[in-house]
């Protein structure tokens, strides 16, 4: 071998390097378990250990020191799935950005376009390109674009912005820019928010040009409270308000109206003080006064006052605001509150009549006008602090800039004059209604009072001082992980590692005797660079990407396995040593396969990292890292400590006493049983595709279908399909429950709600799977079954969502992974092989592969003790598949090419069947490296990628099969009568 020298000195230098990497995840890793042992079972105490370390050195080298922040941020970043902490993708509304740059114009065509462009979305496709299309349908060439009331208005004129002249197509790029610049927006803002949040390497990032932003908190745990910080838009708006007396005559003349439809004849009774009057200053629990049926007042909880038009149960506020949006009761307001704005404040809890705790929240009526604008935005607000009021309770105090505080002079001054309230207002919730009892304040400072808490008061100023956000952002996937699963996740991944990888070595010393000790220490280095270049670029590890990682040792062997087998041939055929070496290294040895085989998993796995999104691109990044470092190690690496041996002993057989004439000598007639494999291929396709199509179809997980999913740990085993009836009875609609594991813990799958958007929805469901499953946690609360904590044993330990849009994107990208794999695949052999035949015999035997596997899990989904859905997971493992087909098939080929170039007598059939027998050993070695490390996951690696490892498992097998009895009989059936005469005319005059 040329260079070894230079081998030598980078093998050693990037060994070096990569142990200095990983040095600082090992110093990371120590001082987090220092920080344990010193505060017990206390996060909090552990937390302030490690931020009073922040800047000691921990790490020291001689040459120079690191502190413990340094270290951190040096250390491999482990993903949510190991970590535990919140994951989610925010949808930022492009309908939102477009009716702000148009001024929220009223122009009927441009409406019906974002409308219909909502109806309409597809996946994969943008909002904003839609809403393009939509508009050219329903414009029909009479309204453009860049007209005055829609986006030439004044704000969208001048440099840069649209020109009334401008032709659709000239305005579109216009728009565009804009559209991306409130996306850059809306990321600085979340930056913001998250950075003051406080949270250990949080990432953010903007999903192309979709309007999306990933955020990943590691070690987050409040569920609900940062949902809210991220989704909240925080937009700020000061309200003059009516007051009871002013707005009361409207309630009395809506209660009445309603009657007329909401309460049928037969259900009238006698009316107890029906009179708006008795009702409004009455001090008793309204329940005393409404005998009768009043649609509206029946829902008063308790009387309000001041501006404060009442108290009602939170559950009723959609059937209020419903009642307020009726044509027939806006038209019973006075004149001069034709634009009055019915709103809620943020929910509380008071004492009824019988002195029992409710939670209710309280009704206002805003002083709206004709542009539904308040008296003053939150844009005047230049800093903001949380602080505590005269009583001592949290509160948020605010500076107002110069414009503003004139403004704020004048509001509170007529509030003062006309004895009035003003509301303040945050993303449509009345935080307070204060009113102005001490003439007009000046100076621009005011304060938000509430019933808030200090955690609140701190998301409240750090929401306010990073700005609002240009359009709602609503949270259209998300996925929660509990520290203690995390933790678990680890533990599965590093036995199924270490058990898997001493498998393969006992295995390869077995097989290869000296040759496979030579081959389990490039392996052994193989994982030394792999971890190092993930510690350099800071590659994030998760799950997935540990299952990666186990699968490069089997595919780290592969390409010794191929290069062991080619030198026993070579030796068999009278060659020594040291030229069977040099010839198995050659091209026309065993390079170019393993090249041939490498580029197909290259390929499907740079297919998978570009449509995969979250821990799949983790499986698949660390995919494509462990081929590169396999081939520089199995080729490199291993070559050096043959090469030794050559110089010194020269004992190498590449065997044992026991297989050296394993598969030796050995003739099977492959092509003579094709017929019996191909009624048995189809028999297995047709069952298959009539189970997918007709009969049990597929388990679509929530990545394809939509909804949210629970992985909950009860107290003692408890009845699935009893969880199931007790939460479908509570939501309302079906809500699946499956064991997960063991007895007392369940999968929860609902779609409860999922085409709704929104902190509030998603508050909704997880309040009520906490009332459904209340019984079965005696003394446990909701804040500590919902959100995350370290050693958290029972509720809920992960959680995810995935909305119905984002759900037609995956399933987009899925079809479009598998679909492109496969014709990149075709191609590439195409090209390679020179001949289509070649490219079809493997696609064929992919597709049989592809549909074998979906077959079995479409018929094996509802009694298998493992979860066995199609979700981004399951297309991971068949596009993982697809690669290790290849792998086979390319490896039988190769032998085929080299027969047909070579002299080898016979028929065409003879050279295949010559082909397949001659490479059986690399075949089934190469496959059964798989089958045990896949085999190795499945016992020990979790149940969470269970079903993901079974779909591979499953894959490996049916793909070496299918190497050998599908794409070589195709090959034969489709090769040309002429290019067969061809080449057996040749070798007959060889």
């Amino acid at each position: 071998m040329q260079n070894k020298g230079l081998i030598k000195f980078f093998a050693i230098l990037f060994a070096l390097v990569s142990i200095y990497q990983l040095s600082f995840t090992f110093v990371a890793n120590n001082v987090k378990s220092e920080a344990k042992a010193f505060a017990g079972d206390n996060p909090d105490k552990e937390l302030k250990y490690l931020d009073s370390i922040d800047k000691v050195s921990v790490l020291n080298l001689g040459f120079t020191n690191f502190t413990y922040n340094e270290v951190k941020n040096k250390q491999i970043n482990k993903g949510l799935d190991l970590e535990g902490g919140i994951n989610v993708i925010l949808q930022i509304s492009i309908k939102d950005v477009l009716k702000g740059l148009s001024n929220n114009s009223k122009n009927p065509v441009f409406n019906k376009s974002l409308a219909d462009a909502t109806a309409n979305l597809e996946g994969n496709k943008t909002y904003l390109n839609k809403f393009f299309e939509a508009f050219e349908a329903n414009s029909k060439g009479t309204t453009r674009l860049a007209d005055s009331d829609i986006f030439a208005n004044r704000s969208l004129q001048g440099e840069g912005g649209i020109d009334i002249k401008m032709s659709d197509s000239e305005a579109q790029k216009v728009i565009k820019r804009k559209v991306e610049e409130s996306i850059e927006s809306a990321y600085k803002v979340l930056r913001e928010r998250i950075d003051k949040f406080g949270v250990t390497q949080p990432n953010i990032q903007k999903l192309g040009e979709t309007g999306r932003i990933l955020v990943e908190l590691p070690g987050a745990k409040d569920v609900d409270r940062i949902k809210k910080l991220l989704g909240g838009k925080a937009q700020l708006e000061f309200w003059e308000t009516y007051k009871i007396e002013e707005i009361g005559n409207f309630l009395g003349a809506a209660n009445e109206a309603l009657k007329k439809t909401e309460i049928k004849k037969t259900e009238t009774q006698p009316v107890v003080k029906d009179s708006l009057n008795a009702l409004l200053t009455d001090t008793k629990d309204s329940a005393d006064v409404k005998k009768g049926n009043n649609p509206l007042f029946d829902k008063i909880i308790m009387n309000g006052g001041g501006p404060i038009l009442g108290y009602f149960a939170p559950k009723d506020t959609a059937t209020i605001n419903a009642y307020f949006k009726r044509p027939e009761i806006r038209v019973l307001l006075a004149a001069d509150q034709h634009n009055a704005k019915f709103v809620w404040s943020k929910p509380t809890t008071i004492k009824d009549a019988k002195e029992k705790d409710v939670e209710v929240v309280e009704l206002y009526a805003l002083k709206g006008n004709r542009d539904n604008a308040p008296a003053m935005s939150g844009g005047v607000v230049t800093d903001a602090k949380d602080t505590f009021d005269q009583l001592g309770k949290p509160a948020v105090s605010m500076q107002m800039n110069s414009q503003g505080a004139r403004t704020w002079e004048e509001l509170t001054g007529r509030a003062f004059s006309q004895k009035g309230y003003i509301a303040i207002v945050l993303d449509n919730i009345v935080y307070s209604a204060p009113g102005v009892t001490s003439g007009p304040i000046a100076g621009g400072r005011s304060e938000i009072t509430g019933s808030f808490d200090v955690a609140e008061t701190k998301d409240l100023a750090n929401v306010l001082n990073a700005g609002k956000l240009p359009a709602s952002a609503d949270i259209i996937q998300s996925t929660v992980v509990g520290p203690s699963l995390g933790q678990a996740a680890i533990d599965a991944g590093m036995t199924s590692s270490i058990v898997g990888f001493l498998l393969v070595c006992i295995w390869m010393v077995f097989y290869y005797g000296k040759a496979g000790w030579y081959a389990n220490l490039a392996l052994l280095l193989n994982l030394l660079f792999l971890f190092g270049i993930m510690a350099s670029f800071g590659f994030v590890l998760t799950l997935p990407g540990i299952a990666g990682i186990v699968l490069t040792l089997g595919t780290a062997v592969d390409a010794n396995i191929i290069i062991y087998e080619r030198a026993k041939e070579e030796l068999r055929d009278g060659k020594s040593l040291s030229e069977a070496v040099a010839a198995s290294y050659g091209w026309h040895g065993a390079m170019r396969s393993i090249i041939d085989a490498n580029v197909t998993h290259v390929l499907t796995g740079a297919i998978l990292f570009i449509f995969g999104t979250g821990p799949i691109k983790g499986f698949a990044l660390t995919l494509l890292i462990g081929i590169a470092t396999s081939l520089f190690t199995s080729i490199f690496i291993a070559r050096i400590f043959i090469d030794r041996n050559i110089a010194g002993k020269g004992d190498l057989t590449f065997s044992t006493s026991i297989t050296k004439n394993w598969f030796t000598n050995f003739h099977f007639d492959f092509i003579k049983v094709k017929k019996f494999t191909y009624i048995f291929s189809s028999i297995v396709v047709i069952v298959s595709l009539i189970s997918i199509f007709f009969v049990n179809g597929l388990d679509q997980g929530v990545d394809f279908v939509g909804g949210r999913t629970f992985q909950v740990k009860f107290e003692k085993p408890v009845d699935a399909t009893v969880v199931s009836d007790e939460l479908s009875a509570a939501f309302g609609t079906p809500v699946e429950a499956k064991i997960l594991g063991d007895d007392d813990q369940l999968k929860i799958t609902t779609k409860y709600k999922i085409k709704e958007d929104g902190v509030a929805v998603d508050k909704e469901v997880n309040e009520k799977l906490y009332a459904a499953l209340a019984k079965y946690y005696p003394n446990t609360s909701y804040e500590k079954f919902i959100n995350s904590y370290d050693g958290k044993q029972v509720g809920v330990l992960q959680a995810s969502k995935v909305g119905a849009s984002i759900s037609e994107d995956i399933k987009t990208n899925s079809y479009w992974a598998v679909l492109g794999a496969m014709a990149v695949i075709f191609l590439y052999l195409m090209i390679s092989f020179r001949k289509w035949q070649y490219s079809l015999g493997a696609i064929a035997a992919v597709a049989h592969d592809v549909i074998f596997v979906l077959g079995i899990y479409s018929l094996c989904y509802k009694f298998m003790p493992f979860h066995m859905e199609m979700d981004q997971h399951f297309i991971a493992a068949i596009l993982t598949v697809i690669g290790y087909s290849m792998n086979d098939t390319v490896i039988v080929f190769d032998r085929i090419r080299e027969f047909i170039i070579g002299n080898r007598k016979g028929s065409f059939e003879d050279i295949v069947n010559a082909s397949i027998n001659t490479t059986l050993s690399r075949t089934l070695n190469t496959s059964l490296m798989m089958i045990i490390v896949l085999l190795t996951m499945f016992l020990f690696g979790g149940e969470s990628i269970r079903g993901f490892i079974f779909a591979m498992l499953i894959g490996i097998v049916v793909g070496t099969y299918s190497s050998l009895f599908i794409a070589t009989p195709v090959l034969v059936d489709t090769i040309s009568k002429d290019d067969k005469h061809n080449i057996e005319e040749k070798h007959k005059q060889a």
